[in-house]
């Protein structure tokens, strides 16, 4: 038989690691596994029969066919206004001609970097920040600097980076929420040296404590600012629908990458999810899934003291779905997955997190998927893991 040589795949995956957390959610597809790993909605809050609802009616209509066909790139116009008039509610003035529909907000990121930046170009990020970011970017060809705690005016006078990507309220991975302070302060030096900036939002209307802070894109002069959306952690994730909040002189490239892409997300999805916003009480659909979620964030944060060792650091977060856990010495998180798995509970190692040198020490955990009772019995089998010698 005659050999077959195949020749390799793009170099440009070389450098760009898979991702911990879906080969985690490989790995623990079993019902006994108490995963803090993934950050993924609570499934028994999907508005199952909502959505079902939603769908029969757009298929069911006269122009149910036409739900069925090709679409424009720019997404469904019944949807982006109902989407631009709820952003515009929350403090962040949008139209729908503001928004492009993607599929996912991952997506979004992805033309982002597709329409703006070129092999080579600098990224600077949060240290730590959300690892499917790092992967775009170097997916992308780009060279991404860490921004320490108070450090972005310096790297943006070293690097001189092309573009400043930022998950502010209640980041994934560690919780934290950008003050009010903090984002007019972005907002005026990345304009004063030509930074674009993106916003990256899955979470902020999980709050569970507080008072909103304003978007970056809100900030005055923030016409340099790309606002991420996504329907994934206030409907479903299945959905696969996200949107880019884009300013005018970047929406014709932005459209030009998503037809490239996949000529436009699909285009019943997007139709449901519009039929659905519009029967939803969507306030309240979140005022329930918040006060779920606050009650799990409350149950981790009880059962924290009792499950890290003396001298560990952990974050408490006001909303989203995360804490970022750090564990004193020279621990090492990813030593001990395995004996944490053997104890039918997961959670992620924190050095993937990092553009920069990494802290091994660290772990993100989510509260998000499992009842409050969950929480507590993964948390009590955690701690003998986590207080092992000289981990």
């Amino acid at each position: 038989m005659l050999a077959v040589h195949t020749p390799p795949p793009a170099q440009r995956l070389a450098g760009v690691a898979s991702s911990p957390v879906r080969d985690l959610l490989a790995l623990i597809d079993r019902p006994e596994v108490i995963s803090f790993a993934g950050g993924l909605p609570a499934p028994e809050l999907f508005d199952l029969d909502g959505l079902r609802a939603a769908f029969d009616r757009v298929l069911a209509a006269g122009d149910g066919r036409r739900h069925l066909q090709y679409a424009p790139t720019e997404g469904n116009p019944d949807l982006r206004a109902l989407v631009a008039a709820r952003m515009t509610a929350r403090g962040l003035p949008t139209g729908a001609g503001d928004l492009l529909v993607t599929t996912g907000s991952q997506q979004g990121l992805t033309l982002i970097a597709a329409a703006l930046l070129d092999p080579g170009a600098v990224v600077a990020v949060e240290e730590p920040t959300y690892l499917a970011a790092l992967q775009c970017f170097q997916l992308a060809g780009c060279r991404v600097v860490p921004v320490p705690a108070g450090g972005l005016e310096r790297v943006l006078r070293e690097h001189r980076p092309k573009l400043l990507y930022l998950v502010p309220n209640f980041a994934n991975p560690t919780g934290r929420t950008l003050s009010r302070e903090q984002r007019a302060e972005i907002a005026e030096l990345t304009a004063a040296h030509g930074v674009w900036v993106v916003e990256d939002d899955p979470y902020g209307e999980l709050r569970y404590r507080g008072e909103p802070v304003p978007a970056l894109a809100a900030q005055p002069g923030a016409e340099h600012v790309l606002h991420l959306g996504s329907f994934s952690k206030i409907a479903a994730p299945g959905l696969r629908l996200g949107w880019v909040r884009t300013p005018a002189a970047l929406r014709p490239a932005l459209t030009v990458a998503k037809q490239a892409a996949d000529l436009h997300t699909s285009t019943i999805d997007q139709a449901a999810a519009a039929d659905w916003l519009a029967h939803t009480d969507l306030d309240a659909h979140i005022k329930n899934l918040i006060d779920a979620y606050a009650e799990r964030r409350n149950a981790m944060m009880a059962a924290m003291p009792g499950a890290a060792p003396a001298g560990s650091t952990w974050t408490d977060p006001d909303g989203g779905m995360f804490t970022w856990l750090r564990l004193p010495g020279p621990a090492d998180t990813a030593a001990l997955l395995p004996a944490a798995l053997a104890v039918d509970v997961a959670f992620v190692p924190g050095a993937p997190f990092y553009a920069g040198r990494a802290d091994p020490a660290t772990m993100r955990l989510s509260f998000t998927t499992h009842t409050p009772g969950e929480i507590t019995e993964g948390m009590r089998r955690l701690a003998p893991v986590l207080r092992t010698p000289a981990a």
